[in-house]
C-alpha cells in the first residue's frame, strides 16, 4: 500500500533541495543566457577567428551529454589542479550547457533582424555596440524567447543529474528520503509532481519577465 505520509512527512528535506534547485537555476539562467547573448553576436557579426572559437565550443556542449560535462568539472579539472565545489561545479556546467544552447537560439533571432533596422541605427551614428543592445538584441529576444524560456526550463530540470556529484538539489533528497524509509515509488512521485510544479512556475514567471524587462510588450 502506498504511504505518500512518510514522504510529505520529510519536508524539510524536500524543501532544502527545492530551495537548492531554485539557486541552481537562478544562479545560471541569467549568466547563462547573456553568454548566449555575447556568443551568438561574436557568431554572427564576429571576426572569422571568434566564429570558429564560438561555433567549436556550441558542436561541444551540443553534442555531449549534460552529466558528461558535469563528471568533466567536477572530477576531470581536479587533475588539472582546479578544484570546485559541488554546488560550484553544478552552477558552472548549467551555464556552460545553458549558454551554447542560448547562442544558436539568439543567433536565429539577431539573423532575423530587418536590415532597414540596421541602417537606420548607422544613420544615427550609433556603435556596432549600441546597435547590438539597443536595436538588434530586444527584438531579437521577443522573437526567440519561448523556445529560450522552454531551454531555461530543461536546463532547470537538467540540473536533476548534479545530485549525482552530491549537491543537494531536490532529486539528491528524494534518493535520500527513500534510502532511509525504503518508498521509493512514493518519493519520486512526489519529486515528479515538484519538478512539475517549478517548470510551470518558472515558465510562467520568465514569460511575465522578458515583455517587461528585455523587449518591451511593443516587441
Amino acid at each position: 500500500m502506498f504511504d505518500f505520509v512518510a514522504i510529505l512527512g520529510q519536508w524539510p528535506l524536500l524543501l532544502h533541495g527545492v530551495a537548492w534547485t531554485v539557486i541552481l537555476t537562478v544562479a545560471s539562467a541569467p549568466v547563462g543566457v547573456a553568454a548566449g547573448a555575447a556568443f551568438a553576436w561574436v557568431r554572427a557579426d564576429g571576426p572569422p577567428w571568434g566564429k570558429a572559437i564560438v561555433a567549436t565550443y556550441v558542436e561541444l556542449i551540443r553534442n555531449t551529454p549534460f552529466i558528461v560535462q558535469l563528471f568533466f568539472l567536477f572530477f576531470g579539472l581536479p587533475a588539472a589542479g582546479i578544484k570546485l565545489s559541488p554546488e560550484a561545479s553544478s552552477i558552472l556546467a548549467m551555464v556552460i550547457n545553458l549558454g551554447a544552447y542560448a547562442t544558436e537560439i539568439i543567433r536565429a533571432g539577431i539573423e532575423a533582424t530587418p536590415r532597414g533596422q540596421l541602417e537606420a541605427a548607422s544613420s544615427l551614428a550609433l556603435t556596432r555596440l549600441q546597435t547590438f543592445l539597443h536595436v538588434v538584441l530586444p527584438p531579437a529576444f521577443a522573437k526567440v524567447w519561448p523556445a529560450l524560456v522552454s531551454q531555461i526550463v530543461i536546463v532547470m530540470l537538467g540540473s536533476a543529474v548534479c545530485g549525482q556529484i552530491s549537491t543537494e538539489e531536490l532529486s539528491f533528497e528524494a534518493n535520500l528520503i527513500q534510502s532511509r524509509n525504503f518508498r521509493a515509488f512514493e518519493s519520486f512521485v512526489v519529486a515528479t509532481a515538484i519538478y512539475l510544479a517549478l517548470s510551470i512556475a518558472l515558465r510562467r514567471l520568465l514569460n511575465w519577465l522578458g515583455p517587461r524587462f528585455l523587449f518591451g510588450r511593443s516587441a
